[in-house]
Formats: C-alpha cells, structure tokens, sequence
C-alpha cells in the first residue's frame, strides 16, 4: 500500500512538473534544480555565479528551505529577484509548490531560473520541478563516499559540481575514488571542481551553463 501511495504522489508531481515545463519552454527559460546536503555551499555558488553572468543572461531564483528567508535575502544582495518558498518541515520542493509560485515570477523578463531546493540529497531526487537539468553539488568535507551512499540524485543529475576544492589539502576525500564512481553512476555526467570561496574553477561552470541558456533561447 506505501509503495502505491509513492506512485500516485510522484505520477501527480510528474503531471504537474510537464504543466511547468511547456510553460517554461514557451517563454524560453532554462531551469536549473540545484540540489545539496546542508552546508555544501549552494548559496555561496549563486552568489559568485550570478554576479559573473553577462548582460544577455536574465535570471531569477527560487530559494527552497524549510524556515527563514536568509538565503532569499543573500540572492537579492546580487541584485537578482528571488523568491523564497518555506516547506514548513517539508525535506524538497515539488512541482504543485513551483506551479503556485509562477504568477509571482518576473517570467517575462527572465532566461534563466535558478531553483535551489532545499539541503537533502535524498527527498528532491525524486521528485521532477519541470526543469532541463538537474545539478548535483557536494563540497570536499563531505567524503568521496556520497555518490555511492547517495546514488540517486548522482545518478539523475546531468551535472556534478564539488566545492570546496581548496580544502582538498586537508581533509580525507579521495578524488580518484570519488571520480570513478561518478562515471560508474553517470558516464555522461559533466563534472566540475571548484572553490566558491575563491573562485577557483568558477568561470567553466558559469560558461557552461549561459551556453545552455543560450541554446535554448535560441531555440535550439
């Protein structure tokens, strides 16, 4: 009986999450879902990427936590709009909480949203937004284990990001292993490496995605 509740909640969510996605598709909006344990420095990323986009790049972001408006409030520091939802306890964001939320979007004025969901790498695996892509970020103080420990969201995100590169010195992570059970769990997968504290690494995430928002403004 569990197993058929999960089944008709994530056929709901999925029904909804192809709702956001023709909406997002007609008005040419790349959507990103970031996804993260708590403290693997999501916000700190936004922070240094947004402020490095070029002037064609239009975004917007949608901050899920749990409680509070801190991170809300750090994006707006960059000038970008963004917009918090609060789950109330609830450990991801779901499509039906996105679909309610668009009205409130500057959706005519944007290319890029940004949804950074809430810390788990556990919950917002499961569930569809209505996003292109789904990106995956873990720091080095984490462990080289999480993909392994944590296969899914490894496993369905297009792309990995690992922070925090400039604290490889001085923690135990094993790169190698850590590499290897990527492409294990996602051959395909683009990879990044790098440090949101100094910037290490940044400028190749930030081209690859204004080359994705680009493609899909232009239709391509």
């Amino acid at each position: 009986m569990q197993v058929q509740l999960t089944t008709n909640i994530l056929k709901a969510n999925d029904a909804i999450a192809a709702l956001n996605r023709k909406i997002f598709s007609e008005k040419n909006i790349f959507v990103m879902n970031i996804i993260s344990s708590p403290g693997a420095g999501k916000t700190t990323i936004l922070e240094k990427l947004l402020l490095k986009l070029p002037p064609d790049i239009k975004p917007a972001v949608i901050e899920g936590d749990l409680a509070t408006t801190k991170d809300a409030e750090r994006i707006e520091n960059t000038g970008v709009f963004a917009l918090q939802i609060n789950t109330l306890g609830g450990c991801h964001l779901d499509a039906n909480m996105i679909n309610q939320v668009l009205e409130k979007l500057p959706l005519e004025e944007i290319n890029l949203l940004i949804i950074e969901n809430v810390g788990n790498l556990v919950c917002p695996a499961g569930f569809d937004l209505g996003e292109d892509m789904k990106m995956v970020v873990l720091s080095v103080t984490e462990g080289n284990d999480k993909p392994l420990k944590y296969p899914v969201i490894f496993r369905e995100a297009a792309v990995s990001v690992l922070n925090k590169i400039d604290l490889l010195n001085y923690v135990d992570f094993d790169l190698n292993q850590y590499e290897e059970d990527l492409i294990a769990l996602n051959p395909d997968q683009r990879r990044f490496y790098i440090s949101a504290r100094t910037e290490e690494g940044l400028e190749p995430l930030i081209e690859f995605i204004v080359e994705k928002v680009r493609a899909k403004k232009g239709g391509e």
